[in-house]
């Protein structure tokens, strides 16, 4: 596995501090960000996952801890939209350049808005997926957000 992808390049030139951390990748696991908190020996609210979602019909990225859901309803108002609906995972592949479970919020073929849920900033460090099946990034929340340009937001149910 390479530990260089677009991912990495793209906090690298962001100048953002992170470090690379590889798990076995299970592609039955139920759920990947629980299976990746698991593997990492982290609690899953500090290993978050990257999911494409459309808001009033624009596509938005949004960071949750693995082990919650996200609001449709929250995730809309976080945009001044009214609606949304998670995002095909074809639609997510062409989109963003990466496989599903395998999704990183930096990046992405284009510049998407991001929003990252608001109690991730509650911790020191969090791990987000780094472009690759099997390959999670560590770095701060304040840092995450910065190099996204997100919005942070109560966006979970």
């Amino acid at each position: 596995m390479s530990k260089a992808t677009r991912a990495t390049k793209a906090l690298e030139q962001a100048g953002v501090a992170f470090t690379v951390h590889s798990y076995d990748y299970d592609p039955g696991a139920d759920k990947v960000g629980l299976q990746a908190a698991e593997a990492l020996g982290e609690p899953p609210q500090r290993v978050l996952k990257t999911l494409m979602a459309l808001v009033d019909g624009k596509p938005v990225c949004v960071i949750v801890p693995s082990d919650r859901e996200v609001s449709m309803k929250k995730l809309a108002a976080a945009f001044g939209g009214k609606s949304a609906q998670m995002m095909k995972p074809p639609e997510a592949e062409r989109l963003t350049g990466y496989k599903v479970g395998g999704i990183s919020p930096f990046g992405q073929m284009r510049r998407i808005a991001t929003a990252l849920e608001e109690q991730a900033l509650a911790h020191e460090l969090v791990y987000l997926n780094g472009g690759q099946r099997g390959l999670q990034l560590r770095m701060r929340p304040a840092d995450l957000v910065s190099a996204l340009n997100a919005i942070t937001a109560p966006v979970i149910a």
